[in-house]
């Protein structure tokens, strides 16, 4: 039985071979690329929600490049000494896998057996995702509504991705956990000073969320060298400021033949209270 809940009547989904269906009847059928559709049409914002095609090819050459794996590798820490054995992963607002399937693998390395799902509001980077790791369940999704029971969750891990705090406490259990992934003051900070004239830190935020307490924080702080205008341009694409920048600023970036900038995050480890 899939951890999976029918969207429309909230039933547990059965994953068969082509399709997952519940007991009332709903039927979904799970794309070639390995992924199933949970977004009905009422929690839709626009015709095709999230990342779109183009923005998620650049995501997947990015993060393929390595450029993030320190990143990728303190989440897959963080899983692997949090989530117990069998228990139940779950990456919220997904992407194109990357971080998920970083988290599966150093689970396999270690020897612990685990359920792992992942949802996205964007399909194309569901497309990337589902091929990225077969063994994982990944689902077109709502973060603000999961399809997922109450107190299903040992590990919750959203990276970049919408705060959905209330749903985000329903489903985690009790004294599981919840990562959650932000960019750092100065992160990317370099490139900021190309593209605007008076470039701004990130604010840095200490918030409580019901349901969650004891929090810590740890920092990823590193500098990396970007080679190639293909590998900033895929970078600048994946980045909020690709909707925010200046035409003087994006045309300062698309001259550039390399560049050097700081890659900063914070992690925020909370525990579902009981």
């Amino acid at each position: 039985m899939s951890l999976f809940l029918c969207p429309i009547c909230k039933q547990p989904l059965e994953q068969e071979p082509n399709r997952y269906v519940c007991p009332t009847g709903h039927s979904y059928d799970i794309a070639s690329a390995g992924y199933v559709h949970l977004l009905p049409a009422n929690q839709k914002n626009s015709l095709l929600p999230g990342d779109d095609k183009r923005m998620a090819a650049a995501r997947n050459r990015f993060l393929n490049g390595g450029w993030y794996q320190p990143l990728r590798d303190a989440i897959a820490q963080i899983v692997a000494v949090r989530l117990p054995e069998g228990g139940v992963l779950f990456d919220s607002g997904c992407g194109e896998g990357y971080y998920t399937a970083g988290a599966a693998q150093l689970l396999r390395d270690c020897g612990k057996k685990a359920q792992i799902y992942g949802i996205d509001i964007s399909k194309f980077s569901l497309r990337w995702a589902a091929k990225r790791d077969r063994s994982i369940a990944f689902a077109v999704a709502s973060a603000y509504h999961l399809p997922l029971p109450d107190t299903s969750v040992d590990v919750l891990v959203n990276c970049f991705s919408p705060m959905a705090a209330e749903e985000f406490s329903r489903v985690v259990k009790p004294g599981g956990w919840l990562l959650y992934v932000v960019p750092a003051p100065r992160h990317l900070w370099e490139m900021k000073c190309v593209l605007y004239d008076r470039p701004y830190e990130n604010r840095e935020q200490r918030i409580d969320y019901p349901g969650f307490g004891n929090e810590t924080v740890t920092r990823i702080d590193y500098s990396t060298h970007l080679p190639d205008q293909q590998t900033i341009q895929d970078l600048f694409g994946m980045t909020p400021y690709v909707w925010k920048t200046p035409k003087e600023g994006a045309a300062r970036l698309a001259q550039l033949d390399a560049l050097d900038t700081q890659i900063s995050f914070d992690l925020h480890l909370f525990e579902r209270e009981g």
